[in-house]
């Protein structure tokens, strides 16, 4: 299993306060969901199945940085904001924990050229939706 990093050692090397801006939150969200779009309505294969994941991974990464931006604090690194995630959301530790497997998928694919196997996607894909929607409801609140 993949692990999550240190929220302390987010806050004090990665995390920095900024003023809430509705509209540059509204925009990364307005993003986030033409890529989701994208990625819904690719057909799935085992050629272009490590794109969709990595679709749904950026979604889910604009989204937290939505999240975090929407609660006055910007990260320097992506595994911050499934860190503030998480250390915010306890009850959400399986999601979490999904979440950095696909940071880690996305990140074997970008720097290595490493396939995403398409069992994970199949196994994996319903809860890709259900941390959308978790999400954007946290930005709600």
């Amino acid at each position: 299993m993949t692990d999550i990093m240190n929220w302390k050692e987010c806050e004090n090397n990665f995390i920095r306060e900024v003023e809430i801006d509705i509209a540059r939150i509204d925009s990364i969200i307005d993003k986030a969901f033409i890529r989701l779009e994208r990625a819904r309505n690719t057909k799935i294969n085992n050629r272009n199945v490590s794109l969709v994941v990595e679709d749904y991974y950026e979604t889910i990464k604009e989204l937290l940085t939505a999240y975090l931006l929407n609660n006055g604090l910007r990260s320097k690194n992506h595994q911050c904001l499934i860190s503030y995630f998480y250390n915010e959301n306890p009850d959400f530790e399986k999601e979490a924990y999904l979440i950095a497997q696909m940071s880690f998928f996305r990140n074997r694919l970008n720097y290595y050229g490493e396939s995403v196997p398409l069992d994970f996607y199949n196994k994996n894909k319903e809860d890709f939706e259900s941390i959308i929607k978790i999400i954007i409801n946290l930005i709600k609140k």
